[in-house]
C-alpha cells in the first residue's frame, strides 16, 4: 500500500518517522479514523473539527480544512486502486527536543494510512455480536474531554483482556468507569433502548465524543425516537429491550448476547437484531447512500 507521509504519497514499508518524534517518544498526537462510500470521506468536516480542537489544546500547529483531507483521501484511494477504504489521519507532535515541551510543536507529522475494508458480514448486522463486560476499568481523560490520542494504552490491556475469556468470541469489550457505570467498548461506543426510549452513557464517565455516536443521536432524535445521556450499570443493561454499538467503519452492530467477567450468558431481546435498532441501520445506510450518490 502507499501511505501519505507529510505531503508525499510512498510505499508503507519505507514510511518512517523520527526516533525523536514526541508522538512516539510520549504519545503527543491524535488520529481520527473514517470511511469512504463512493470515494467520499462520511462525516469529514466533523472529524476534521475534532482533530483540530486536539491539536489546540496539544499546541499542535496544525489546522487543516475537510477540502484538504478530501483530496488527500482521493490521491491514496487513486494510488492504491481502491473505490473505498478505510483511512486513518495520524498527526504527531512531530521531532523536538528530548524531555517535556516548553512551547508549541510547530512542525507536525501528518501519516494518513489506508487499507481495503473487510468484506461487508450482512449477518453480522442481522445476528448481532456478543458484548463483554471488562474488569479493567476506563481511565480518566488526560484532560476535560477525552481525546483520541495517540495514548492507547488503556485500549490495549483491555483487548489483551478479552482474549483471555474463552466464551467471549467475536465480542466487543466493555468499559465500565470507577464508579462502576457503564462507560463505552474498547472500539466502540454503547447504546441500548428500554421500553423504546434511547440511552448512552453520558460525556461524564470518561468516553470518547464519537463522531458515529452523536450523528446517530442526531438521527434517532430526528427519527422521533426518544434520547437520554446518564449514568448506567451493567444491571440496566441486562434489562434492555434492544443493545447496539457504533464506531465510524462498522456503522450499527447489533449486541445480542451479554457476558460478565465470570462468562454468565445473557440474551438481548429475542437474540436478533431488535426492530428500532433495524430502523436505525435502515436511516444509516440512507445517509450513506446519499453520500455516495453525490446528494
Amino acid at each position: 500500500m502507499k501511505i501519505y507521509v507529510n505531503g508525499v504519497l510512498i510505499d508503507e514499508g519505507k514510511a518512517v518517522v523520527s526516533v525523536y518524534d514526541h508522538g512516539f517518544l510520549y504519545g503527543i498526537g491524535l488520529f481520527e479514523t473514517f470511511r469512504t462510500y463512493g470515494g467520499i470521506a462520511f462525516l469529514l468536516q466533523e472529524h476534521v473539527d475534532r482533530l483540530k480542537a486536539g491539536c489546540e489544546q496539544l499546541g499542535i500547529s496544525y489546522s487543516p480544512s475537510a477540502e484538504q483531507w478530501q483530496l488527500i483521501v482521493k490521491k491514496l484511494l487513486q494510488a492504491n486502486e481502491l473505490e473505498d477504504a478505510y483511512i486513518r489521519f495520524t498527526v504527531t507532535a512531530g521531532r523536538d527536543l528530548l524531555g517535556l515541551p516548553g512551547g508549541d510543536y510547530a512542525e507536525p507529522s501528518v501519516i494518513v494510512y489506508i487499507k481495503e475494508l473487510p468484506a461487508r458480514n450482512e449477518q453480522l448486522y442481522q445476528s448481532g455480536k456478543p458484548l463483554q463486560l471488562l474488569k479493567l476499568i476506563r481511565n480518566t481523560p488526560e484532560g476535560a474531554v477525552r481525546l483520541k490520542s495517540l495514548h492507547y494504552m488503556n485500549n490495549i490491556l483491555a483487548k489483551r483482556e478479552l482474549m483471555q475469556y474463552p466464551w467471549a468470541l467475536n465480542a466487543e469489550g466493555l468499559f465500565a468507569d470507577g464508579k462502576g457505570n457503564l462507560a463505552e467498548g474498547i472500539v466502540s461506543n454503547l447504546f441500548f433502548f428500554k421500553n423504546e426510549q434511547l440511552f448512552t452513557p453520558s460525556i461524564g464517565t470518561g468516553i470518547l465524543p464519537g463522531i458515529t455516536r452523536a450523528f446517530l443521536m442526531r438521527v434517532a432524535s430526528e427519527a422521533g425516537m426518544k434520547l437520554e445521556e446518564g449514568l448506567y450499570t451493567w444491571s440496566h443493561l441486562l434489562e434492555a429491550d434492544e443493545v447496539y454499538i457504533t464506531n465510524s467503519i462498522q456503522e450499527i452492530v447489533p449486541i445480542t448476547s451479554l457476558f460478565d467477567t465470570k462468562g454468565q450468558k445473557v440474551i438481548v431481546g429475542n437474540g436478533n437484531a431488535g426492530e428500532l435498532t433495524k430502523e436505525l441501520i435502515r436511516l444509516y445506510e440512507r445517509h450513506t447512500l446519499l453520500l455516495a450518490q453525490g446528494e
